[in-house]
């Protein structure tokens, strides 16, 4: 199972590295679009980006997997939040984010158990 845990940590942090880079580069013109009807401003989309980007690394890391997995999770959570109530976008939409959400709980819940099982609580 932590073998196959670590692949899906793996997969995610590709996906999320993607998807945050994407984010950061300034010609992204869906990304520019989709943060200008969500009404933060840009500077919304440099943090995201940065955000996922940063969790992406730290997902693969033992010792800050748990944090970096809760963080990409709050995250999700808000892209669900967005895609329903401020952009109004069909339920579908959030699929890949409630499956990063839905992944990223399971990572933290996994390893959190794991690190309690070998500190002896």
């Amino acid at each position: 199972m932590n073998l196959t845990l670590w692949i899906l940590q793996g997969l995610a942090a590709l996906v999320f590295l993607v998807f945050g880079a994407s984010k950061l580069d300034p010609h992204q013109k869906f990304w520019i679009g989709m943060f200008s009807r969500i009404g933060l401003g840009q500077w919304f989309r440099y943090f995201t980006g940065s955000l996922e980007v940063v969790c992406a690394f730290l997902l693969l890391i033992p010792k800050t997997c748990v944090i970096a997995a809760l963080l990409l999770a709050c995250t999700m959570v808000g892209a669900v939040l967005t895609h329903s109530l401020v952009l109004r976008e069909p339920s579908v939409a959030s699929f890949g984010p409630i499956a990063l959400l839905l992944l990223m709980l399971v990572v933290a819940g996994w390893r959190l158990t794991e690190r309690q099982t070998h500190s002896g609580n």
